[in-house]
């Protein structure tokens, strides 16, 4: 027993989850705040989160090049964590930014929003430092339970309770998914660790071939697609972004989908790589199945959270592409993509913010109609945003898609990269719709209502320069995205 003590107090490296670990005392901290703090006072708890967020991105940063590994092989903060890492907290703050006015307009001033934001944060962080089943599961708890609450944040609203049940229950189902496939998993190779399953099919590739472990492997798939929206386990999406509060939605398409995309790659790079020729199969089919739902059904939609919304299920699709491809370039072009669609998409979430009334209402086609003429530079930094999401040049979008779309080339799937370029194309239908109604209907409105409060506005400009800069010079980025591949 006392050897057995020793070696795990040796294995526990604290090191290894340092920037979990402080973002998660943050949070506790943030619990104690809110309970002795005054009802509608909360931006000093937004502050408060700001300020664990940097703090954790700092120590984060600090391990750049020097990989820990802790607690038995169970979780490692490597160079590719830590690049999600920073993916979530900048989705996390940007989100915390835009919030404190959006809360005080819809009347739900409560600290504990900021409070979730920072442990569904933390679970996002576990998922990308995990090598370890277990870890990744705990993560994805963490994340999931913080997210079903802010979903459904908005009690008094329908929608928002409808958006928090479908969300709790739909993502209940697939956890079983998830928890079968890993049981499966285990169950033909003896460990939940990542590299030894890796180690054991690579050994012995009858097992690869197992019935069970290809069944193993298709039901794990299944809980992670239904986190990133994979079509045909989309079908949450649109309901669930439409009635949660609109920051949260733009947290959700950002932060949660590049962790699920962080613990698949990990997984199935790692773990699953001599099964290679059966999930590249299947993934191929989904890649093509997701850009095709997610842009043909975003054409007829006058709600732009619901567009927005289908539009994220494009990009998942995209995004799967470079996984297809499972190269250099198409891995790397996956991570690049993540933090570009973080800054594109919050920045365009960010404007609905401000355009937004009470109650969510004037978010439509028509509550846009004039806004170029009314309020010209939110326009221009809408239009940055919407022509990022296209993928017009020069925008991150587009650096995120050549390097993706050239990944699959690479591999070999051409046929696979013309579908991905078709699929962008039909996408700038909806976004110019968005344009159409700004620059060319006569407006409805004044707008009077917009105020530019500062954190919203920090939030849109950091988003635009951000989308800016990795599309001009998007080499920068793109080399510590290769120099994060494990």
């Amino acid at each position: 027993m006392e050897n057995l003590v020793q070696t795990a107090m040796q294995n526990v490296n604290f090191a290894a989850i340092m920037p979990s670990l402080v973002l998660a005392c943050f949070g506790m901290v943030l619990l104690l705040i809110n309970a002795f703090s005054r009802r509608g006072a909360t931006a000093h708890v937004a502050l408060i989160s700001l300020v664990a967020l940097l703090t954790s991105g700092y120590t984060a940063v600090m391990g750049w090049n020097n990989p820990q590994a802790g607690f038995a092989g169970h979780a490692v903060l490597d160079n590719y964590a830590i690049f999600f890492t920073i993916i979530f907290l900048i989705a996390a703050g940007l989100t915390i930014l835009m919030s404190d006015s959006y809360l005080k307009r819809e009347g739900y001033p409560v600290g504990e929003y900021y409070t979730l934001i920072v442990f569904s944060t933390v679970g996002a962080m576990l998922m990308a430092s995990g090598t370890d089943l277990m870890t990744i599961f705990l993560g994805l708890e963490v994340l999931s339970v913080s997210l079903y609450v802010l979903a459904g944040f908005f009690r008094g609203q329908l929608r928002s309770n409808e958006a928090g049940l479908k969300y709790f229950l739909l993502g209940a189902f697939s956890t079983g998914f998830l928890l079968y496939g890993m049981a499966l998993i285990y169950g033909v190779s003896g460990t939940t660790n990542l590299v030894d399953i890796g180690a054991f099919f690579a050994a012995s590739p009858a097992a690869a071939t197992n019935p069970v472990a290809i069944a193993g492997m298709l039901l794990m798939s299944t809980g992670f697609l239904f986190k990133i929206a994979i079509a045909p386990f989309h079908m949450w999406a649109p309901d669930v972004y439409e009635g949660s509060p609109t920051p949260i939605t733009a947290f959700m398409s950002a932060g949660p989908k590049a962790a699920a995309f962080a613990a698949l790659l990990r997984i199935f790079l790692v773990s699953l790589g001599s099964m290679e020729g059966t999930w590249s199969s299947m993934l191929w089919v989904l890649a093509v199945l997701t850009m095709i739902t997610g842009n043909f059904l975003a054409l007829n939609q006058d709600n732009l959270k619901r567009m927005l919304a289908y539009s994220s299920i494009a990009h998942a699709g995209y995004a799967l592409v470079g996984l297809v491809a499972a190269n250099e370039i198409g891995i790397s072009g996956v991570l690049f993509y993540m933090l570009a669609y973080t800054f594109m998409n919050i920045g365009a979430f960010a404007v609905l913010v401000l355009v937004g009334k009470q109650g969510e209402e004037n978010l439509t086609l028509q509550g846009f109609a004039g806004f170029g003429y009314k309020r010209p530079l939110l326009a221009v930094l809408m239009t940055i945003c919407l022509f990022s999401l296209m993928g017009i040049p020069p925008s991150a979008g587009f650096s995120g898609k050549f390097f993706i779309f050239a990944g699959a080339l690479d591999a070999g799937y051409v046929w696979l990269a013309i579908l991905g370029v078709l699929n962008s194309a039909v996408s700038l239908y909806y976004y110019l719709r968005v344009m159409v109604f700004m620059y060319f209907k006569d407006p409805e409105e004044d707008f009077e209502w917009i105020q530019l409060k500062p954190g919203a506005t920090i939030c849109i400009v950091l988003s635009v320069i951000a989308v800016l800069y990795m599309g001009i010079v998007p080499s920068g980025v793109m080399s510590l995205a290769r120099q994060a591949l494990f």
